[in-house]
């Protein structure tokens, strides 16, 4: 195991976490500390990694990354009714070059994601995101990303790489792994219309704050089927961060991030989860709290997952057809959550990038919008990027 780029959590956070309660998480996280070195990963389900690299963020100013005051509020939590062992590894730190980080970064999520151990990861710049998503180069055929942001990152892919357009790298470099890219509660005024059309051209989907803070339950299906979620610390509105992080009067509040956070946890899907944009202070300051709270939805919704995407056995759904047109929808209800899914049909003769008939998470309104004749946009989306 190539754990050598991780630096371990610091003394000042360990002396603080032996003050608290035994029942506190800060005693039931297995830590790499100096003196012990890394823990045995054996049964562990969840590993904390702080990146400290920031260099790519396009206002960087030389600020030193620091995650203790982050540590030091996610240890003093109590955990839930969890059954799932965790550990913190502590931190990359910033290479030589960005690409070193990149490398340490891909390389650490890769072995994590091999022993089927979700990473967690706290990070400066988002861009960090483009080396969490090449660890799936030699895992996963196809990736879907979910990125929880108020701008959509796209860019230009033939400049240098920042922090606001790394996802046009991810969309146009080879190797095409991206199936699909979610966006959840982009605002309007910070993306420029190309972007807005090129999402359209694309056919990835974005969903407005608005639509979002709405209808916070329409984040569970985009969750549902994503496998890595990237989440901008920027999509939260400045009233409940501290002073370095205020970006934005409007944004989600602490309770839809950490709503948006379980949604990403619950889902059976997601292999990693990454929070980034942090700006650390040694001012008192709420923005490590939510953070920390963020980290503990995310395992509260893993500790929630139950496998209902079983559709072998006919007795553990329910199959519904409806007629639009010319065209048959099959969605599937599981019997044991009432979750619904939608089928994209495999087309023979074009360059079918699923292979095989693929249900779609959907939600019970898109079946009820179907029955009244009227085609699920997510439905339509994936259909259309299919035919590609």
């Amino acid at each position: 195991m190539n754990f050598s780029f991780l630096s371990p959590v610091s003394d000042t956070v360990l002396a603080h976490s032996e003050l608290l309660s035994e029942q506190s998480l800060g005693k039931k996280i297995k830590i790499h500390s100096t003196q012990n070195g890394i823990p045995d990963l054996d049964q562990v389900k969840l590993a904390i990694i702080g990146v400290k690299e920031n260099r790519n963020d396009v206002n960087y100013m030389g600020e030193v990354l620091d995650f203790d005051a982050i540590r030091t509020s996610l240890y003093a939590l109590f955990p839930g009714n969890w059954y799932t062992n965790i550990a913190d590894l502590g931190d990359i730190p910033s290479g030589s070059s960005i690409d070193d980080t990149y490398y340490a970064l891909k390389t650490i999520v890769s072995v994590l994601l091999e022993k089927k151990i979700i990473p967690i990861i706290i990070g400066g710049s988002q861009d960090l995101t483009y080396a969490n998503y090449r660890a799936y180069d030699t895992m996963a055929p196809m990736v879907n990303i979910v990125n929880v942001d108020s701008n959509f990152d796209l860019g230009d892919a033939d400049v240098e790489m920042k922090n606001n357009t790394f996802f046009g790298k991810i969309i146009l470099e080879q190797p095409y792994n991206l199936f699909n890219y979610s966006a959840l509660g982009y605002q309007t005024y910070f993306n420029s219309q190309e972007e807005i059309d090129l999402m359209d051209k694309l056919y990835f989907e974005a969903y407005r704050l608005g639509e979002v803070t709405h209808n916070i339950n329409i984040v569970e299906p985009v969750m549902r089927d994503a496998h890595i979620v990237t989440v901008d610390l920027k999509s939260v509105r400045a009233a409940e961060v501290g002073a370095k992080q205020k970006y934005s009067p409007n944004g989600f509040n602490g309770k839809e991030i950490c709503a948006i956070s379980r949604y990403a946890g619950i889902s059976n899907k997601v292999s990693s989860f990454g929070i980034y944009e942090y700006k650390s202070s040694t001012d008192l300051d709420a923005t490590p709290m939510l953070v920390a709270q963020m980290i503990w939805y995310f395992i509260e919704g893993v500790n929630c997952r139950i496998n209902d995407d079983d559709f072998t056995d006919e007795n553990s759904y329910q199959k519904f057809n409806v007629l639009i047109e010319d065209e048959e929808l099959i969605f599937y209800k599981s019997i044991k959550t009432g979750r619904w899914w939608i089928e994209i049909p495999f087309l023979p003769n074009v360059n079918n990038k699923l292979k095989k008939h693929t249900l779609l998470p959907c939600t019970h309104d898109d079946y009820v919008e179907a029955s009244q004749g009227k085609i699920p946009e997510r439905w339509y989306k994936a259909y259309k990027k299919n035919s590609f």
